[in-house]
């Protein structure tokens, strides 16, 4: 366990791991997020939207990946503006794109631990931690094994190792379940609920189904805005049982995204 700056104390006393206040983030020259306000702390939260509806481009937000272009964003206690210092903030925080990069040459253990060097871990204890990470995403048996000839499955699981090995106060997953087989989507709920006892895990995901699974809340968007927040069971209660829907996850999904379309036509 790494020591905790004054700054970073500082921060833990702030409610929110991600505040933002009419948050406006571009995606190229088009305002994907367009005046956003949202409020997470610790648990686990899916963000759920149609495609284009901003999550990716929130997440690279959120990930201090992308400047925001108007509005308020503060994580762990942070401005993230274009002044902010961000190091303190990157330090604490775990990220898995839908698309990341690595070298084929490096094997897992060397993945994760080139990545928690990028994140100023300190060296003592760096390599339990390595090893913890790649042991809780099920690839104990592939530490040693080349990323090059790793399954798609398995490659996702590297990332998520890489994204939990600092142990990060605020974890941005996107899309984390892809080329994962049914007992590893399993092993994933898992080990996102125990991460949120203590951690705000954002879920960014298609699959309706692994949110009511695992998310103690869910953030609806679409259009870059937030249309609805709330816990699983309630947008499960969303939904007319009569409406195509293979679950009432999924019913609730789309009966709120049809009330939010029929507003918006208003």
């Amino acid at each position: 366990m790494r020591a905790v700056s004054a700054a970073e104390t500082v921060a833990t006393t702030h409610p929110w791991a991600v505040h933002a206040e009419g948050l406006r983030v571009r995606a190229g020259r088009h305002l994907a997020v367009d005046g956003l306000d949202l409020a997470l702390g610790a648990g686990v939260y899916g963000l759920l939207g149609p495609n284009g509806a901003g999550k990716t481009t929130l997440m690279r937000a959120l990930a201090t990946v992308t400047n925001p272009a108007g509005g308020r964003l503060a994580l762990l206690g942070h401005p993230v503006d274009g002044r902010s210092d961000l190091r303190l903030v990157r330090r604490q925080l775990g990220y898995l794109p839908q698309h990341f990069g690595f070298y084929p040459r490096f094997t897992v253990r060397e993945f994760v631990g080139y990545m928690a060097w990028l994140k100023e871990m300190p060296k003592a204890g760096l390599a339990a931690a390595v090893q913890r990470a790649i042991d809780r995403v099920g690839l104990t048996a592939k530490a040693d094994a080349r990323m090059k000839t790793l399954s798609g499955g398995m490659l996702r699981r590297a990332g998520i190792a890489q994204a939990i090995v600092n142990d990060p106060r605020l974890l941005l997953l996107d899309e984390p379940t892809v080329g994962l087989d049914p007992e590893q989507r399993l092993d994933f709920r898992e080990l996102v609920r125990d991460l949120g006892t203590d951690t705000c895990v954002l879920v960014s995901t298609h699959l309706v189904e692994d949110v009511a699974a695992a998310c103690t809340e869910v953030v609806l968007v679409n259009e870059g805005r937030l249309v609805w927040q709330g816990t699983a069971a309630d947008l499960s209660g969303q939904g007319d049982p009569n409406h195509a829907g293979d679950s009432a996850a999924e019913r609730g999904y789309s009966a709120v995204l049809r009330r939010h379309r029929a507003e918006a036509v208003r």
